[in-house]
């Protein structure tokens, strides 16, 4: 219990520092950081909370806070069937509750509207497709899931994981913010999607599903090139 306890506090961290954040900052076009300046920090955001979370959780349950890596993690051998769906549980129960925090500062202020959702097209901040929404997330996922079984596969590199996924993750969202908002964690994306309502949530299954393809395809590569448990 624990575990999933730990699970809940990162993922409610992440949800809401990273998508608050993308509130505070007004998204790709618009807001008080505008522009790039938004996207630089938003990806921090995401990147400095999941270092944070590492380091406070991390020993506890290896600070997953994402459906998709823990799926990637499961297929490595890394963890039980049993304990990967109260990881899951718990994770999409700690993005709702970022998310409704984070709805209650908003409905709180005069000048803050939204809740970080995902989006392709006209939500997108270049009007990318769905075939590139899905391409662009597998991809991200692959990248970021890859790094986290690479770095946490030896002693010798594991005391750095929360500095380094944290690092991969901010690497991730300088790119996918304008493309998608970045998603590459299922649990992100649904729960700001429901609290958005209207065409974000009618989007939200490729952000749930590409995520989990990604982290499929970075367990299958890394078990390829490694032929080890992360």
């Amino acid at each position: 219990m624990k575990k999933y306890l730990a699970e809940l506090f990162g993922t409610l961290v992440l949800v809401f520092f990273g998508c608050g954040t993308a509130v505070v900052c007004g998204g790709f076009t618009g807001g008080t950081g505008a522009g790039f300046l938004g996207v630089l920090g938003i990806a921090m955001a995401f990147g400095l909370s999941i270092v944070a979370a590492a380091y406070a959780i991390g020993p506890i349950s290896g600070c997953h806070v994402n459906p998709a890596v823990s799926l990637g993690v499961l297929l490595n051998g890394g963890m039980s069937l049993k304990d990967f769906f109260g990881y899951v549980i718990a994770q999409v129960i700690g993005a709702f509750a970022g998310s409704g925090l984070l709805s209650l500062v908003v409905s709180n202020s005069t000048g803050l509207s939204g809740a970080g959702a995902n989006g392709f097209g006209a939500l997108s901040g270049v009007g990318l497709s769905m075939t590139g929404a899905l391409l662009v997330e597998v991809l991200l996922t692959f990248v970021f899931v890859m790094c986290i079984l690479g770095v946490t596969s030896s002693e010798k590199t594991s005391h750095m994981g929360g500095l380094v996924i944290g690092l991969t993750l901010t690497l991730v969202h300088l790119i996918g913010i304008p493309l998608t908002g970045t998603s590459v964690n299922p649990a992100r994306s649904l729960a700001p999607a429901v609290f958005t309502g209207g065409e974000a949530l009618s989007q939200v299954w490729v952000f749930i599903l590409a995520p989990l393809v990604g982290a499929v395809l970075a367990a299958l590569v890394f078990k390829a090139f490694y032929g080890k448990k992360a």
